[in-house]
C-alpha cells in the first residue's frame, strides 16, 4: 500500500509541474549559423557582427515574423507585405496594413540585407535591428507598440522555450525581438539565379538574347544597378512621376537637404521578374513600363541625376533591346529562394 502511495505521489508531483517548470529545465546549444558570402558580394553591415544569426535566433525571429499579434488587431505580420513567394514584397502598388490602411510607399523586397548599408526607399535605417519598430508602431501598417506586443506573447510557451534557447532565459524584451527578427532576415540571401550559375560556370548559358541583354544592361543599366547586388546602393532622383503623398520628400524626408528631394535607394534587380509593381509608390506594373519610361524622357528637376541630365533626361532603346534587357533581368530570377 505504501509503494502504491509513494507511486501515486511522484505521478502528482510530476502532473503539478506547469510548463513554466519545464522550460526552466530546458538548456540548448546555440551555435552560430555557417555564413557563406556569396563571391564578389559587397562587405557585410557593420551591424552584422554584433547580431551574427544562431541556430534557435533565426528559427526565434522567423516566428516572429509570421507573428500576426504584433498588430493592434492581430490580422498583419511581416509576412503579410513580404510574402516569401513573391521575394518577400507583397505585389500591391503600395502596402496594406492593419484595417486596409495604404501606405504612401510599395514595400520593397527583402534579400541579401547582410549586405545592405540602408534599409527603406529613404535609407532611414542603418542597423537591421532598428527596422521592425517602424512598421509596428506605424498607424497604417501594424498601428501597435512594442510593449502591447510582449505582452500579447509573454504567457506563449513556445516563446518561453525559443527565447530561452537563443538567450539563455525567457525574458522577452524589445531588444531581444529586434535582434532575431534581423538574425532570420539575415539568412535571406539569394545568389542561386541563373546569372549566378553562368558566372559560376555550373553547367547554364546565357540564350543569344539574354546575352544580348547582359551587354545592353552594362551600357545602359550598370551605372545605377552596380555590383553583385545590381544596386550601388546610393539615392538619385531619376524622374520617375511623383509621389503626391504630402509627406513624401524622398530621402530628403530624413536628410532636409534639399538636393536630396525625391531621390530613393536604387533598388536591387535581383528577382525583379517577382516584385512587380516597380517604382516607390508602385508607378510602374511591369519591368518593360519602366524601361519605356526611361526612353520616351523623365521629368525634370533640378537635382535630376546627372546621367540622365547628360543624356537628354531619357535612356534611348529600341523595343528590340528592351526585350532584350528584360530577358537579361530574368535570369537574376532565384526560383529556389521565392520557392519554386
Amino acid at each position: 500500500m505504501k509503494k502504491v502511495i509513494l507511486i501515486l505521489t511522484v505521478i502528482v508531483i510530476a502532473l503539478s509541474c506547469s510548463r513554466d517548470d519545464i522550460v526552466e529545465s530546458t538548456q540548448e546549444d546555440n551555435p552560430t549559423v555557417t555564413f557563406s558570402i556569396p563571391a564578389d558580394f559587397p562587405s557585410l553591415n557593420n551591424a552584422f557582427n554584433s547580431n551574427k544569426p544562431t541556430k534557435f535566433g533565426v528559427e526565434l525571429g522567423e516566428k516572429l515574423f509570421h507573428e500576426k499579434r504584433f498588430s493592434g488587431n492581430n490580422t498583419i505580420s511581416c509576412a503579410s507585405c513580404h510574402n516569401p513567394s513573391l521575394a518577400f514584397s507583397d505585389g500591391k502598388m503600395q502596402a496594406v496594413g492593419i484595417d486596409d490602411c495604404i501606405g504612401f510607399r510599395n514595400t520593397p523586397p527583402l534579400q541579401n540585407l547582410a549586405f545592405m548599408k540602408f534599409y527603406n526607399w529613404d535609407g532611414n535605417i542603418l542597423e537591421l535591428e532598428k527596422q521592425p519598430l517602424v512598421p509596428i508602431i506605424t498607424h497604417e501598417e501594424m498601428n501597435s507598440s512594442i510593449l502591447e506586443v510582449i505582452g500579447k506573447i509573454n504567457g506563449d510557451f513556445d516563446y518561453k522555450v525559443l527565447f530561452k534557447k537563443t538567450f539563455g532565459d525567457e525574458n522577452i524584451t524589445p531588444e531581444r525581438i529586434y535582434k532575431s527578427i534581423a538574425q532570420y532576415e539575415y539568412t535571406l540571401i539569394s545568389a542561386d539565379s541563373k546569372y549566378d550559375k553562368v558566372k559560376r560556370g555550373e553547367g547554364e548559358q546565357f540564350t543569344i538574347e539574354e546575352e544580348r541583354g547582359y551587354q545592353l544592361f552594362k551600357l545602359k543599366c550598370e551605372s545605377c544597378h552596380a555590383t553583385e547586388l545590381f544596386t550601388d546602393q546610393s539615392f538619385r532622383n531619376v524622374g520617375f512621376p511623383l509621389n503626391k503623398h504630402p509627406d513624401e520628400a524622398g530621402r530628403a524626408r530624413i536628410t532636409g537637404i534639399e538636393t536630396d528631394y525625391m531621390a530613393f535607394r536604387v533598388p536591387s534587380l535581383r528577382n525583379a521578374e517577382y516584385t512587380a509593381p516597380y517604382g516607390s509608390f508602385g508607378q510602374f506594373p511591369t519591368l518593360k513600363s519602366v524601361l519605356d519610361y526611361f526612353d520616351k524622357g523623365v521629368l525634370d528637376a533640378a537635382n535630376l541625376d546627372p546621367i540622365l541630365k547628360e543624356n537628354g533626361k531619357r535612356i534611348p532603346m529600341t523595343e528590340e533591346e528592351k526585350e532584350a534587357i528584360i530577358a537579361f533581368i530574368k535570369t537574376l530570377s532565384d526560383p529556389k529562394f521565392v520557392g519554386k
